[in-house]
């Protein structure tokens, strides 16, 4: 640098023409040169002296800078170009372009899973009601099954009617004591022997479970082989005796059956009452 302020020419005397790592000295020249007079161009119209110098060198050192970027620019050495892409890469590009062109295949249906809802349960069918059975009766009180099927008999008769308990237990207690609850029929009467019968009585004309007499109007021989007939002819009369409910049982019964031993019937209540409770259930 100069007194002034100006910048040396490289290119002037006492300075190597050529330097190893300078760019041509007429480039350079001529740049520094445009650099200078833009330099000097900006500096104040009155400087001060300092103001001056610091302006001259505050701008050679810009211009120095955009010289060693020039420089830079001007010495760097052109980038090669990419490579070409080796058969190979270009190979799988255009398999690739023509996997993207052509038509992918639409994927397969799947068939949906079926649905884990229960099926719809079958209509239960309505369960029969059980048939009630006829309940087993067992015989009591001393009686045989003969016996009890008979008492059985009187009963049935009795709640046809719908006669009370009471009656029931009546009726049982008076066949105990004239036939012992079989049904009888008569050596007198032959026809009798014509019917179902269990044994064969000799008093009179009497048959059937209550003895009952046809003589008497009791009804036919046939009817009176019947026990049910037999029995609600038997409680029709007891019916018609005037507050037979409360009478003891002996005179109930002997009221209806007239008979030459009327105490004799008493004795059989407890077990006609056995009886009947059984059948009842």
């Amino acid at each position: 640098m100069r007194s002034d302020g100006t910048l040396d020419d490289p290119n002037g005397p006492g300075r190597p023409a050529d330097r190893s790592d300078d760019t041509p000295s007429t480039n350079r020249s001529a740049v520094l040169r445009g650099l200078i007079r833009r330099t000097r161009f900006w500096a104040p119209m009155n400087p001060r002296p300092g103001r001056t110098k610091l302006a001259v060198a505050t701008g050679a050192a810009c211009c120095l800078g955009l010289v060693g970027v020039s420089q830079a620019g001007f010495g760097a050495p052109e980038r090669t170009a990419a490579p070409a892409p080796s058969a190979e890469v270009a190979e799988r590009a255009e398999a690739d372009v023509a996997s993207r062109a052509s038509a992918r295949p639409a994927p397969a249906p799947t068939t949906a899973a079926p649905s884990a809802t229960a099926s719809p349960k079958a209509t239960a069918k309505p369960k029969p009601k059980p048939t009630k059975t006829a309940r087993q009766i067992v015989p009591v009180a001393g009686l045989d099954r003969t016996q009890m099927n008979n008492a059985k008999k009187i009963v049935q008769a009795g709640r046809e009617m719908g006669v009370p308990r009471r009656a029931l237990v009546i009726a049982v207690a008076t066949a105990m004591q004239e036939s012992t609850l079989l049904n009888y029929a008569s050596g007198v009467l032959p026809e009798s022997q014509n019917y179902p019968h269990q044994a064969i009585g000799w008093d009179h004309d009497s048959v059937g479970l209550f003895q009952q007499r046809p003589s008497s109007g009791w009804g036919t021989v046939e009817q009176l082989m019947d026990p049910e007939y037999a029995t609600k002819a038997f409680l029709s009369a007891l019916e018609e005796i005037p507050g037979w409910q409360d009478l003891p049982l002996s005179v109930a019964a002997q009221a209806v059956q007239i008979s030459a031993f009327p105490d004799a019937y008493a004795q059989h209540e407890w077990r006609a009452g056995e009886v009947v409770a059984e059948i009842l259930g």
